[in-house]
């Protein structure tokens, strides 16, 4: 009899949840591995944003972009947020005296001047806050082009024929003052992040109806490319409603990944890392490579001369 129940146990075991948990995890990581990823050779642009606060967007910022220097391709986050959040979970250094992004669209430093490597990667380069970009908001009202001041740094940036870069990720505030509106005008893509809970798609319309009067008025060739569900729990029934409903409206958008509640992804930045680097093989760091995979193979936006 008790030779019967260690097998039964065994049994149980395998087809238990956490069982099938770690195998899917497992088949996971080994098709990341065999992944074949090509990078197009061109810059493309992507403003993360939503309007909607807690919904993930510097966290998706962040590791997004760690995924995509772990797939070889060379990026460049600008901290646009003045709680400087991403330049933490980047392990950048970003204290008052810090050489920032307020510096580049104030007094008009070169871009390059404030660009640091993070330790996570020599392709993973950050342009840091700082708290003084608070004020930047009510600085910019006076200046000239105020609208295009970092459009206009990126752009000297990437003239520089070193400073290649596959993907710049700029993470804004949750606002749309003069600092969002820099974001919007500089990208080409729009990244949304929507939690998978309800109300998720509160606040959207505003947020498509700003990247309409972007195009409209200060840059045509802006479009939302890329809509990742977020805070996803399998075990609710909320969460999937949400997400078929987001699938629905936006079925070219959606990526197919969906990037769970994590605990990893949670406790990353307090050790000034992505969840990449911290815990890279849980389901958390998974989610956002497969995501990353993703964002390279729809590159369907045909390259500039």
């Amino acid at each position: 009899m008790k030779q019967s129940g260690e097998s039964s146990g065994s049994t149980s075991f395998e087809d238990s949840p956490i069982a099938r948990e770690i195998a899917d995890l497992s088949a996971r990581r080994r098709a990341l591995e065999a992944a074949e990823v090509k990078l197009s050779g061109r810059t493309r642009v992507f403003t993360v944003s939503n309007q909607k606060g807690g919904v993930g967007k510097t966290t998706t910022a962040v590791n997004i972009s760690a995924a995509l220097a772990s797939l070889g391709a060379r990026v460049l986050v600008i901290d646009l947020d003045p709680q400087g959040n991403a330049s933490t979970a980047l392990g950048v250094p970003h204290n008052a005296d810090t050489a920032s992004i307020y510096d580049v669209l104030i007094d008009e430093f070169p871009l390059a001047d404030i660009v640091q490597t993070s330790p996570e990667s020599p392709n993973l380069l950050c342009a840091p806050s700082t708290i003084h970009l608070a004020g930047a908001e009510i600085e910019l009202v006076s200046q000239v082009a105020r609208e295009h001041r970092l459009r206009g740094a990126l752009r000297d940036y990437l003239a520089i024929e070193d400073n290649h870069l596959d993907f710049v990720i700029i993470d804004c505030p949750p606002s749309l003052g003069l600092l969002t509106i820099n974001a919007f005008t500089a990208a080409d893509e729009v990244l949304i992040p929507i939690q998978c809970e309800y109300y998720a798609l509160e606040g959207l319309s505003q947020l498509l109806g700003s990247v309409q009067m972007i195009q409209k008025h200060l840059n045509p060739a802006l479009h939302v490319s890329t809509i990742l569900l977020t805070m996803y729990d399998g075990r609710t029934r909320l969460a999937q409603q949400v997400a078929d409903e987001v699938r629905e409206h936006f079925a070219n958008e959606v990526l197919d990944t969906v990037i769970p509640r994590s605990v990893r992804v949670s406790e990353a930045p307090s050790f000034g890392q992505t969840v990449i680097a911290y815990d890279g093989h849980s389901a958390g760091a998974i989610a956002y490579r497969e995501a990353a995979v993703e964002i390279v193979a729809r590159d369907t936006t045909t390259k500039e001369d």
